[in-house]
């Protein structure tokens, strides 16, 4: 059964900046591009360091893992670069009354 927690208002992320947020036993971080969002697990697949602390790829809809490097696509968490090979987990985002919301499985 799929949980929906809030984060944070959408006023509270710039564009092109992550954030770390520790939910319900996850740890997810979220990007805003623009006026779109993007939640991913806040842990590079490669070795454990956390990718809101990367830099933001608005053009490529990408995070950079600052540790190693690694790239990877927001939308499907799939990894665009080495180190990584493995994908990160992607959770489903929802705008509602101004605030930004993630569903956790």
């Amino acid at each position: 059964m799929s949980e929906t927690v809030a984060l944070c208002a959408i006023d509270d992320l710039a564009s092109g900046t992550a954030r770390r947020f520790d939910v319900s036993g996850h740890r997810i971080a979220l990007v805003r591009i623009d006026d779109a969002f993007y939640a991913v697990d806040d842990e590079c697949s490669h070795e454990d360091y956390s990718l809101s602390e990367g830099e933001v790829w608005a053009a490529e809809c990408e995070i950079e893992c600052p540790r190693h490097g690694s790239m990877f696509d927001l939308r499907s968490g799939e990894p665009c670069s080495l180190p990584a090979t493995q994908p990160v987990a992607v959770y489903e985002v929802r705008l509602e009354d101004g605030t930004v919301a993630v569903v956790l499985p």
